[in-house]
């Protein structure tokens, strides 16, 4: 399985086989891509006829031309001058227009496709993720998409058709000589464009690694700023990110000396070939082989041809980047989730909502073993805590049963089904959980408990609200239930936190509910409401809970106690303190700590 690490090496070569994966979104767009394409060529036609133009006007103004010209040709060369000016912007501004459709389609499909696949991955792949670095990659690979798409069909092939009309108006009408420097600049342009531009693709990739390093670096200790003055860390962390900064302001120093070579490199190229060309013209005039127009006609087409030619160096090289963008993105497209859904999945059709562990065991590598052959049942409608020390593997039965890993040893069945043989989108939907961790979105209360079950009425999740005692915090806010949580839902404490998750998870009212430490953050007065709610929400439910609090679950009716990812015993509370083993040790504890507090 693929996981995080998709970088490509700096050496890599660019896989022009990219453009395969890019062509089904324009065929997506066909009609505006053939409508833009004449636009294109109409542009075309009118800037190669301005030459033309300038060269009769200027040969009509000849003294001895004035006196034969023809009554109003002069004012008519005016207009067709003026005409194929406005044609040219004209009509490059309506394939713009046209063809903006087609690139804002290709971003949004190609955006919402590789936030979709984000998703779709695995635990261990986020996990492992640098958050800022991803987003970074995503962004810059769906922009080199709308780069790719304009200019290489409206700069680089246009261009290239432009040089050859060029040459073979010169060839015709002037003779080898004009044609043969023209062509063989641009063929030293373009080899020396190419070859300068394939060296300092590592330079580039250089600057995208720093400017992702120093980016994810900055984006995790924001996240983390409690952490940071907790400890008094920011000069720590400042050092960290200069750190990376010097990296990213010395790979930015190596590209800029590469683009000034390359810059330089072309200006010396059309420097020498329009002098060559405007020496020879100028010296066929003196002559009298070439008229004053001629000259004109081809001191214009040079300007034309170099013009474009120039922004082409440009354009290859924003292609080359737009490349090591994309080619990142698609990199990303291609990592394979470790969890998916069979072939032949089908949706969990839940009925009694019957639980079995059937000798299950779980390590995250081969010196890390957690869960060794545990096997339980929960009953319909039963509640079955698991208890433990901390690293016994409590939690790690949550992420089972919702699939983010799978066993690496035995099965776990829902109604008699194993889960794995059906869709993971049916098997999370059929389970709600209260995590010990809460983080919310950056949003109102109200839509935060909302997110329970997207679809639910304002009446639906005001209920749930209410069953989660969520109403006394409510009326207390300024906002009242338009109050903002702030990022990760920082402006609410562990509790309130923990009491919207709460109310969420009701809201979707799945048949099974999972509670890892549900009341971890709340005060005891709380926790009692609380608890109290949630056994009149798990009354109909199969309820599984993670407990480290062992007086919330003296109710349940099996315990199972881990140590050491094994289940060293079970039964209930009453039955579990009479044996004076695990749990009973546990309790005494536990029951010591808490006098000990109430002192």
């Amino acid at each position: 399985m693929q996981h995080a690490s998709y970088q490509p090496a700096k050496d890599q070569k660019i896989n022009w086989s990219l453009l395969s994966r890019i062509w089904p979104f324009l065929r997506e767009s066909r009609q505006r891509v053939a409508v833009a394409l004449l636009c294109l060529l109409l542009a075309k036609a009118s800037i190669l006829a301005i030459p033309f133009i300038l060269k009769n006007l200027v040969d009509n103004l000849d003294a001895q031309a004035l006196q034969q010209a023809i009554p109003g040709l002069i004012m008519g060369l005016v207009i067709a001058y003026g005409a194929a000016r406005f044609s040219t912007v004209f009509f490059g501004e309506l394939r713009d227009t046209i063809f903006g459709r087609v690139t804002e389609r290709a971003m949004r499909t190609i955006g919402l496709r590789v936030f979709r696949h984000i998703h779709a991955l695995d635990m261990e792949f986020h996990l492992n993720r640098h958050t800022g670095a991803l987003a970074r990659d995503v962004e810059r690979g769906t922009n080199g998409i709308s780069f790719l798409l304009r200019f290489f069909i409206f700069n680089i092939a246009p261009t290239l058709f432009e040089i050859a009309m060029v040459v073979g108006i010169l060839l015709f009408n002037y003779g080898p000589s004009f044609a043969v420097i023209v062509a063989v600049a641009v063929f030293t342009y373009g080899l020396f464009s190419f070859r300068a531009t394939e060296w300092r693709t590592q330079f580039v990739r250089e600057l995208r690694e720093a400017d992702n390093s120093s980016n994810s670096r900055a984006v995790d200790s924001l996240l983390n700023f409690e952490t940071v003055k907790y400890f008094t860390n920011e000069e720590f962390e400042a050092q960290r990110y200069d750190k990376l900064l010097a990296q990213w302001e010395l790979a930015r120093r190596k590209n800029r000396l590469s683009l000034f070579t390359l810059n330089g490199g072309q200006a010396v190229v059309i420097a020498i070939a329009q002098t060559c060309m405007i020496g020879l013209a100028a010296a066929q005039v003196q002559d009298g082989t070439l008229t004053l127009g001629d000259f004109v006609l081809i001191n214009q087409f040079m300007i034309q041809l170099f013009m474009p030619l120039g922004f082409l160096g440009m354009v290859y090289r924003e292609i080359r980047n737009s490349m090591v963008n994309i080619e990142k993105m698609f990199e990303l497209l291609d990592v394979v989730p470790g969890i998916v859904d069979a072939e032949d999945a089908t949706p969990l059709l839940v009925k009694s909502a019957y639980i079995r562990f059937d000798n299950v065991s779980f390590s995250y590598g081969p010196d890390r073993q957690i869960l060794k052959n545990v096997s339980f049942t929960i009953e319909p409608g039963q509640k079955v805590a698991v208890v433990g020390a901390s690293g016994a593997g409590k939690s790690t039965l949550v992420k089972l049963l919702f699939r983010f890993y799978d066993p690496t040893a035995g099965s776990i069945y829902i109604d008699d089904q194993d889960i794995r043989a059906h869709t993971q989108f049916s098997l999370r939907h059929a389970v709600g959980i209260v995590p010990q961790d809460t983080v919310l979105f950056n949003d109102s209360i109200f839509e935060n408990v909302r997110y329970g079950r997207p679809s639910a009425t304002d009446d639906e999740v005001s209920n749930a609200i209410h069953l989660a005692y969520l109403d006394e915090l409510i009326g207390h806010l300024p906002m009242g239930r338009d109050t903002l949580v702030g990022e990760r839902g920082l402006k609410l404490s562990g509790g309130e936190k923990q009491r919207v998750s709460i109310a969420r998870t009701i809201l979707k009212d799945s048949p099974i509910l999972v509670f890892d430490e549900a009341t971890s953050s709340l005060d005891t007065k709380s926790e009692q409401a609380i608890l109290t709610s949630l056994r009149d929400i798990a009354r109909d439910h199969t309820s599984l809970v993670i407990a480290h609090r062992l007086s919330t679950i003296v109710d349940a009716d099996n315990i199972i106690v881990l140590d050491q990812g094994e289940i060293v015993e079970q039964g209930s509370h009453r039955d579990l303190l009479s044996r004076g083993s695990h749990y009973a040790t546990l309790w005494r504890a536990q029951q010591k700590h808490e006098e000990i507090q109430t002192r």
